[in-house]
């Protein structure tokens, strides 16, 4: 065993590459959940529901510090500590009965692809990372057994730090995650919250993509059934809709949130989609609905002891419900996931201040500075300590995943978006008629609406007129659309109200994008207020 990570000596017995209907199986004889009537394993993660990124850590190490985004973000820790943290973790892990890993791939284009081991004490979690990663000979992976060992994630998730121990490593929680970008290892300690998993590799092909020339994207993404050219991309953090307005039973879903774009095209990190299922109904998203089944994953749901039926609508454990489920449960995905040059890109915003226009077509410098600042809501449950909606900026959309500064990122947006001539716009799917506790949130039926228009080209050449705010180009008219919700003016009772409260999230902005180094002609395309 000691080959599965150096420094482990272990008598377990090691479960590798298991079928999910075994790693169910022994799941439930552990005791690690339960069987929903439409057959999910739900399994609950203990007091963290949500990421812990007060608690995320990366090694400073001297190859590659130079090129680290420091700061809040990215928070250091001493190679000594990272040893430590790692010894924690294989002191936990050596006696343990059983462990369970996974080998596979995270990336579906076969040039970029990364080999990932994640070893976990839990099955559950093991089903989790071959739900959400690229089984070795799937589908997903073009039958390719060729695995190759890169990175490897250790998850010692119920291994709670001590008071020493939080004191050693500069954390107020009994909570670590330590990342290392020169060993390509990822220490879980003390959070069962499987996100965790998920999150580490995005991070690690965030640093690692970039040295090949792939643009790394906090991004949803599908394509038209008939036209393989009309590829369309959705960023956005948690909650804002990225995986919910690309699984459209009209277009192919290529996958639901982490993608890098090459020179080939775009390709899905994942093999699979983490989905919020809070509010979750067969009406209004079937696709997802239907994917919850036999070899998926719930977390963190209420499921009634009687009928074992999912309540979707109970937010008794946390609002960030999740379902993890393989992307072939997508009638109709794109398996590999690959697609073509985006035509459209979409930046999705969950604005709590209700002032940002529901659909704006954006000017190539609009489109850097608003990815750059990446302006949104963090939602209720996605992280530890939220509890509801605020208004926060999270750099390229996704900011607490990213390694490197954020200009790399931009710049390697600006350049492609160029080269391909994409159009580049910007949805609220926030709040309209007033902020968060007196507006609402905005019509899904009508952000679907404006979704379709920019993909069937209906706005490619609409008039638009910029808000006075924020100069957003607003389009005159979207099919399916009142006019009058274009622009967010219009629906608050008091203009005034309306006035003061875009005058505030724009002097946000202006704060906010000092701390970057932009071209000036991207600067100037920001809020006017």
């Amino acid at each position: 065993m000691a080959t599965l990570i150096p420094g482990l000596t272990t008598s377990a017995t090691v479960h590798t590459n298991l079928s999910p209907a075994r790693l169910i199986e022994l799941a439930l004889a552990r005791g690690e959940g339960k069987l929903a009537a439409n057959g999910a394993m739900v399994c609950l993660t203990g007091d963290r529901t949500g990421r812990s990124p007060k608690e995320k850590f990366l090694e400073d190490n001297a190859a590659s510090t130079a090129k680290v985004w420091w700061g809040n973000v990215n928070q250091k820790l001493s190679p000594a500590n990272f040893d430590a943290a790692l010894k924690i973790a294989l002191q936990h892990l050596g006696p343990q009965k059983d462990l369970f890993v996974f080998e596979g791939f995270v990336g579906a284009d076969p040039s970029y692809r990364l080999g990932v081991r994640v070893v976990a004490e839990q099955a559950w979690h093991t089903l989790f990372a071959s739900t959400l990663f690229i089984p070795q000979g799937s589908p997903a992976s073009a039958g390719s057994t060729q695995w190759k060992h890169d990175w490897t994630v250790i998850n010692a998730g119920k291994r709670r730090l001590t008071a020493a121990e939080q004191a050693q490593f500069g954390v107020k929680a009994p909570v670590l995650i330590a990342q290392s970008l020169e060993r390509k290892m990822v220490v879980i300690l003390g959070t069962e919250y499987a996100g965790e998993i998920k999150k580490s590799l995005f991070y690690a092909m965030n640093y690692d993509m970039p040295e090949v020339g792939v643009f790394p994207m906090h991004c949803s993404a599908n394509v038209d059934k008939k036209d393989s050219s009309n590829v369309a991309l959705f960023f956005g953090l948690s909650g804002t809709g990225k995986t919910t307005l690309s699984a459209d039973p009209n277009r192919a879903l290529i996958g639901d949130d982490e993608h890098g774009w090459s020179d080939r095209g775009v390709f899905n990190f994942e093999g699979g989609c983490y989905a919020k299922c809070i509010k979750l109904s067969k009406e209004g998203e079937p696709q997802i609905w239907n994917a919850i089944k036999f070899g998926s994953v719930l977390e963190n749901t209420v499921v009634d002891d009687a009928t074992r039926i999912p309540d979707y609508d109970s937010q008794k454990y946390t609002e960030n419900t999740r379902a993890t489920y393989p992307i072939d449960f997508i009638d109709g995905a794109v398996i590999p996931s690959l697609g073509k040059h985006p035509r459209n890109v979409i930046f999705l915003t969950a604005d709590a201040y209700g002032v940002i226009p529901p659909v704006s077509k954006l000017t190539r410098e609009q489109a850097m500075y608003y990815f750059m600042n990446g302006y949104t809501s963090k939602l209720a449950g996605t992280e530890a300590g939220v509890t509801e909606p605020t208004p926060n900026f999270s750099p390229c959309f996704g900011g607490v995943f990213l390694p490197r500064p954020p200009r790399v990122y931009a710049d390697m947006l600006a350049e492609r978006v160029k080269k391909h001539e994409a159009n580049v716009w910007l949805l609220n799917t926030g709040w309209s008629g007033g902020p968060y506790g007196v507006g609402s949130r905005f019509k899904l039926a009508y952000t679907r609406a404006m979704v379709t228009a920019i993909l069937n080209g209906s706005l490619a050449n609409v008039e638009c007129k910029p808000d006075a705010a924020f100069g957003l180009p607003i389009p005159a008219a979207v099919p399916g659309v009142p006019t009058e919700v274009l622009n967010p003016r219009n629906t608050w009772k008091d203009g005034a109200a309306y006035d003061a409260q875009a005058k505030k999230l724009a002097t946000l902005f202006r704060e906010n994008d000092k701390k970057f180094d932009m071209p000036e002609a991207v600067r100037a395309a920001g809020p006017r207020a």
